[in-house]
């Protein structure tokens, strides 16, 4: 803040404020982490995975914010424009806060995808982008060493662009962590680990959803109307276990098994895999 103070640059406080924001996201964020392994409960009987989701309404909250502060002073400096000193300062501050973020984001991408946290990974390539406009900064300084006074508060606009961008993308992501969205892949290659189950002559519905940084998924398969409950229980329990190594990041399945076609199922999807037994 120093730097900001004596060089007069709303690029690069622009760029301050986004990468202040980045940081304060990883407080809900590790909250959210700590809740996660909490035991279930009578009352929380899935756990407080959803907890994440609650964390990445925060993150969104808090890019906005970073936003409209960003987008402020850039207009401000805009209608009562002033000469900017210590330019030096401001190139290498802007050189450090590129250096940093990709260290982080680095970091936050790797540990996420270990975990398997898809909020993990997208704050880590926030903190990417975070870089890329710290680097931004330095334009609005050679500028202004032009004497082209405007250049800075123009790429102030510019950081809030892409502010504003991350922020679009942020709240696609948390709206459809919401709506309990999946990756169509991911049901795909589950069906298709159902019908490799020998005994399985169809499959029905298959529903996923995430629960913190873990997936949990609910399926319907259908089975020779003629086995017996026990046998039965037995391929509900292979088809378990076939979702379990099939789907990455899921944790857990319940599979229901019918003997005959389940209503509002295309039968020809169900009978794909039918065949003697």
């Amino acid at each position: 803040m120093g730097t900001i103070a004596l060089s007069g640059s709303v690029a690069l406080l622009g760029d301050t404020i986004h990468n202040g924001a980045d940081a304060l996201t990883a407080v809900p964020l590790g909250i959210a982490f700590i809740l996660g392994r909490r035991a279930t409960t009578r009352r929380y009987t899935y756990g407080y995975g959803r907890a994440e989701d609650l964390a990445g309404i925060a993150i969104v909250v808090t890019i906005a914010a970073s936003s409209a502060l960003a987008a402020y002073e850039a207009v401000n400096r805009l209608l009562h424009p002033r000469d900017l000193t210590h330019l030096w300062a401001v190139a290498l501050a802007a050189v450090v806060g590129f250096v940093g973020n990709e260290w982080v984001a680095r970091y936050r991408i790797r540990t996420g995808r270990k975990i398997g946290s898809v909020a993990l990974v997208a704050d880590g390539l926030h903190a990417r982008t975070d870089g890329f406009t710290s680097l931004a900064v330095l334009p609005g300084a050679g500028g202004a060493a032009l004497g082209r006074h405007l250049a800075d508060p123009i790429v102030g606009l510019l950081i809030t662009a892409a502010i504003l961008m991350v922020l679009r993308d942020a709240a696609r992501e948390v709206y459809r962590r919401l709506m309990d969205a999946v990756d169509p892949a991911l049901v795909d290659s589950a069906e298709t680990a159902l019908r490799a189950v020998e005994g399985v002559r169809g499959v029905g519905q298959v529903r996923m959803r995430w629960i913190g940084h873990a997936l949990r998924a609910e399926a319907e398969i259908v089975v020779d109307p003629h086995l017996t409950v026990v046998r039965a229980h037995e391929l509900a329990v292979a088809a378990e276990h076939a979702l379990v190594h099939a789907v990455p990041r899921l944790t857990a399945a319940t599979v229901h098994t019918d003997h005959t076609m389940i209503e509002g199922t295309d039968p020809h999807r169900l009978l794909a895999h039918h065949g003697p037994r």
